[in-house]
């Protein structure tokens, strides 16, 4: 056998199974790639004879071959984070405040004073108190230096009393709109626990060494592509100029190697006409894919207003984008329906392709209502994995039956796409068709286990769809002739296995482009030359 590098531009992945996720050629024997496209996919030995003599062949061994994996919606820039911080997830060991409290100890033992201490993940549900920390639970520990700890939806976040005076929050601070600052019921001190206030605080808690940050984004970009992810669209509602021109700058240097839709923030959105969101990265590798909203009941009212989010809407839909509106509750859902359907009536798109991110809760008839109005569904399948022992014990009866319904979503004729919420839980895109599959909890327990769906639907989630979503299906999300050549290669089908087995199907090889980015050191597929 002769070595080679595998990264030339004309390759045969030879001897494989492969699921194209194409419907009028649904499986298939090898693939040709040239200059970084699919040129042919077919049956047989037909890859042996001209035009592929001077192709170089990757013979596969039966492994199964499938279209790239797609994160439809992750949060990238608070994933590098992640990588930085202290990783409080229950999985880990932190099972109590005490738990928590002691590894910010040990952390600010050897900290500078000053400088800021990070922690993501804790899980209010799995800790033996049964809530989050609190501003004096961290200054026991940690006095000297301001704190910041994340909750595991990244919705909510605890500061140590220096952490609050540093980022201006005491007694007399009101709740901005949208927000909350959880008090003492007796004292009205602010506990530490801040609701929805991640905008304030990624503008006055200091960010991180950029050093720091590029050696993250390595990490960052390895797990994504061990994983089989060879796109992602990155959902944050801080999506600004100062983020595409830092995101950029990591694709047009090569740090990041999976290709990137990024959705604007409102804010972003006004930036538009002053500043082009363009340059010469290619555009398959880095585009605007939209205008992110988020709607929530924190104060126990929507936020914004229908009004407000109407206008909002109407502004996105005229300018020409598409809108993605962050909607958990049903009555989020219903409200993300009307902006949209007031939208369509002000000024009609046949193929808007708007979106609601989430859609955790969804009743036979708001369902119907989202498929009237050709609205998208981006949800995350692994939340049933990470989450559904916390659903089972937290979720009201009248309202599991609806959680997270993928079935009844697919059968009213929605698109549904596949999303990990990174780095809410791993980006993993098996543990989440296992999940869609199986239903099951991470310690076997079945959640809504009538909303199964079959492995084909569970990876369409994931290509097809996910590709759907972005207005990208003529370029990726199957293993089509013209198409991208990105693809991964798994050491089983997950359409084969029983349905517990593919969550612990492992990644081979990961392409982009045409060129191996990421190879298996137990790989067994073997490279020659015909």
């Amino acid at each position: 056998m002769r070595t080679a590098s595998l990264q030339t531009q004309n390759i045969i992945l030879a001897n494989a199974n492969v699921i194209t996720m194409d419907p009028s050629y649904p499986k298939a024997k090898w693939v040709a790639i040239s200059s970084g496209k699919i040129r042919d996919v077919g049956h047989e030995r037909e890859h042996n004879k001209s035009p592929y003599e001077s192709f170089e062949v990757l013979d596969c061994h039966g492994k199964t071959v499938l279209p790239g994996f797609n994160d439809a919606h992750c949060h990238l820039r608070a994933f590098v984070e992640s990588l930085l911080t202290l990783d409080l997830k229950p999985s880990n060991g932190f099972r109590s405040v005490p738990d928590i409290c002691a590894a910010i100890k040990d952390l600010s033992e050897k900290t500078s004073p000053g400088h800021w201490i990070r922690g993501r993940g804790y899980n209010e549900f799995y800790l033996v108190e049964k809530r989050h920390p609190t501003r004096w639970d961290l200054d026991e520990v940690a006095p000297d230096n301001p704190v910041k700890l994340t909750h595991r939806s990244g919705h909510a976040h605890v500061l140590n009393s220096l952490g609050l005076r540093l980022v201006g929050i005491s007694m007399e601070s009101a709740d901005p709109p949208g927000g909350l600052i959880d008090r003492d019921i007796n004292t009205g001190e602010p506990t530490g626990l801040l609701y929805e206030m991640g905008p304030l605080l990624s503008e006055r808690v200091p960010p991180l060494d950029r050093q720091a940050l590029l050696t993250a984004l390595e990490l960052a970009n390895k797990r994504l592509l061990t994983w089989g992810i060879t796109s992602v669209q990155d959902a944050s509602h801080l999506n600004d100029a100062e983020r595409w021109r830092e995101i950029y700058s990591w694709k047009e240097a090569g740090l990041f190697k999976p290709r990137i839709n990024f959705m604007l923030s409102l804010t972003g959105l006004e930036q538009l006409g002053a500043y082009g969101f363009s340059g010469a990265v290619q555009e398959n590798q880095l585009r605007l894919n939209g205008v992110k909203i988020i709607l929530d009941e924190t104060t126990g009212q929507l936020h914004p207003s229908q009004e407000k989010l109407n206008n909002s809407v109407v502004k996105i839909h005229e300018s020409g984008f598409q809108v993605a509106i962050h909607a958990v509750e049903e009555s989020a859902v219903g409200s993300a329906c009307c902006a949209i359907e007031y939208a369509l009536k002000k000024s009609l798109r046949s193929d808007h392709r708007h979106r609601v991110e989430h859609c955790s809760i969804c009743s036979p008839p708001l369902a119907s209502r989202l498929a009237s109005l050709k609205i998208i569904v981006v949800t995350q399948p692994p939340f049933i994995f990470y989450n559904g022992d916390r659903y089972l014990g937290t979720v009201p009866d009248h309202q599991l039956q609806y959680l997270y319904p993928i079935r009844s979503l697919l059968k009213a004729g929605i698109p549904v796409a596949g999303s990990s919420d990174c780095p809410i839980v791993p980006p993993n895109p098996l543990i989440g068709i296992y999940s869609a599959v199986c239903r099951k909890s991470e310690t076997g327990k079945t959640v809504g286990g009538e909303e199964k769906i079959s492995p084909l639907d569970a990876l369409r989630m994931y290509t097809v769809n996910a590709a759907r979503a972005s207005f990208e299906e003529n370029l990726k999300g199957s293993i089509t002739p013209g198409k991208l050549a990105d693809l991964v290669v798994l050491n089983a089908d997950p359409s084969a296995v029983t349905p517990d087995e593919i969550k612990d199907i492992g990644v081979e090889m990961t392409i982009i482009d045409g060129k191996v980015v990421w190879r298996s050191g137990a790989s067994v597929l073997s490279q020659k030359f015909v």
